[in-house]
């Protein structure tokens, strides 16, 4: 399929991908914590005949320099920016911070029609990286709405990973702490995917090694279908927590973090996802 692609640089920082006879189906889709435009992934969803529209969402110019206090409006301006290109159907696709950012605007914007969310977590986390202060702590909300913050879940930093100093590390056992430490506040944090209208698509790998994605979309779920709300839960057991979709570049590896899985069982469940998310935006499949 013909597409065509334009570079954004106001409001924020990103690329708009569509097919060359355009599409009443619109995507906004949002990176984890690396922070970057997810350009590839844009292309690819334009192929299969959606208006895709990656941002960066922090780190770019009058942005936050970290994932502190972001405010939700940035993801409803998105919205409002594909409604008025046309779009009828709105979808918002995330990975991990990026899928937390996506349930969230599904809660508190009812235009979403359908969010599909890659390693999610249940629940509202601190800052990962510093405020506009340039301060990692004390920790604060990842998210803003209306200009105040989201009740969140801290960090225990008595934490220490198991792995020697000088090779890349899985932090899922940080997360699992923080939860155990402070689980009195946790009901308060949890993300209200009951209340959404939109419906849910999660994707999750147990051997997710950067936080517990599986258990979390489980949770997800179990909300979902105790209120009587649609969802639909894709998982394999041996994948981490960077799932490939068919047409993907293959992950890099970081020298920080280990993220669980294997190369193949990632691709594996991008691939068993994928006629999923086709089917949950609405695209040609």
């Amino acid at each position: 399929m013909d597409i065509t692609e334009r570079e954004l640089t106001d409001p924020w920082e990103g690329v708009l991908a569509a097919p060359a006879r355009g599409s009443d189906v619109g995507v906004l889709v949002l990176a984890g914590s690396s922070g970057r435009i997810e350009r590839e992934r844009a292309r690819i969803l334009a192929q299969q005949g959606f208006t895709a529209l990656a941002i960066r969402w922090f780190g770019g110019p009058g942005q936050c320099p970290g994932i502190c206090e972001v405010p939700l409006e940035t993801f409803t301006a998105a919205v409002d920016f594909l409604r008025r290109g046309g779009a009828r159907r709105i979808g918002v696709l995330g990975t991990s911070k990026g899928a937390e950012a996506a349930l969230l605007t599904a809660v508190y914007d009812p235009r979403v029609d359908v969010v599909i969310a890659l390693s999610p977590t249940s629940r509202v986390w601190c800052n990962v990286g510093p405020g506009r202060d340039g301060a990692e702590q004390p920790y604060r909300s990842s998210w803003t709405w209306r200009e105040q913050p989201l009740p969140f879940v801290p960090m225990d930093d008595s934490w220490t990973p198991a792995e020697p100093d000088s090779g890349p590390v899985a932090i899922r056992g940080w997360y699992e702490l923080s939860e155990r430490t402070f689980g009195r506040s946790l009901p308060s944090t949890e993300i209200p995917v009951e209340a959404a209208r939109a419906d849910l698509l999660l994707v999750a790998g147990g051997d997710d090694a950067m936080w517990p994605s599986l258990p979390f979309a489980e949770q997800l779920a179990r909300r979902r279908r105790s209120a009587g709300a649609s969802v639909r839960l894709i998982a394999r057991d041996d994948a981490g927590h960077r799932v490939r979709l068919p047409g993907e570049s293959p992950a890099s590896v970081s020298p920080h973090f280990r993220y669980g899985g294997t190369p193949q069982a990632d691709v594996l469940l991008g691939e068993e996802a994928w006629p999923h998310i086709l089917d949950a935006l609405g695209g040609e499949g």
